[in-house]
């Protein structure tokens, strides 16, 4: 049996899957990544990525935070792949417990997802810092600091380097891994904590790993280093 039916007969038996996806889940949609030799930690800025997309940063130089942001981080035009579509359709059939990403766009929502917990927020969400004013993306002008009605300013709903993940979205997520049979890992390398540590409440009997690079740092039941996109569109077949 090859890895794709392995694969196939192992969602088949399961009841209660979750998967937790990082940014290799987005990149084969056309976002790109911050650690790869083309990702945005290897091009070059003015500041340091890191600390553009930090708190501080955010507070002390908004206007060159939100250039960056609008630039880099904004991809309205993008589609859901064959891996947002699989998933929507496991929810669907009530097989899927929830998916957990730590992506920020909202690409399981386009192809239909509902139980999506965003362990690093979204960009389709933005607050006053002042009223909490609510705004969707589409509010938000593309030149200067966006500013509510009350004259605060609007903060994306993204967790920014130096503040914490939501409490609210870490218990979530611990528990909806606590609870599956299935926990299936795809799209990242497990290397940004706290989140990549949430793995370790696995409790079911089969941990599946769909990534392109090797990740030794779990002990998993079937480990596939491929396309994450061609893999679940395989499960189609």
């Amino acid at each position: 049996m090859n890895e794709i039916e392995k694969l196939k007969e192992i969602i088949k038996s399961s009841k209660r899957i979750v998967f937790f996806g990082g940014a290799g889940v987005s990149t084969e949609s056309g976002i790109p990544d911050f650690r790869s030799k083309d990702g945005l930690y290897n091009q070059k800025y003015d500041y340091n990525p890191e600390e553009i997309l930090s708190h501080s940063f955010f507070i002390d130089n908004p206007e060159y935070f939100y250039k960056f942001y609008f630039d880099k981080m904004i991809y309205q035009d993008i589609k859901p792949n064959e891996c947002h579509k699989y998933l929507a359709k496991l929810e669907q059939d009530n097989k899927l417990l929830c998916v957990i990403t730590q992506n920020i766009d909202n690409l399981h929502e386009l192809a239909g997802s509902k139980r999506v917990i965003h362990l690093h927020g979204e960009v389709m969400k933005n607050h006053c810092m002042n009223c909490n004013a609510f705004y969707s993306l589409d509010e938000l002008p593309r030149d200067g600091v966006p500013k509510c009605k009350c004259g605060g300013i609007i903060k994306p709903d993204v967790v920014l380097y130096e503040e914490p993940l939501k409490e609210e979205d870490v218990e979530m997520a611990i528990e909806e891994i606590s609870k599956a049979d299935t926990l299936i890992i795809g799209g990242t390398s497990l290397s940004v904590y706290p989140a990549a540590s949430y793995v370790n409440f696995f409790k079911g009997d089969n941990l599946i790993v769909i990534n392109r690079d090797i990740i030794g740092s779990v002990k998993a039941n079937l480990q596939i280093n491929a396309s994450i996109s061609e893999v679940f569109a395989k499960l189609k077949d």
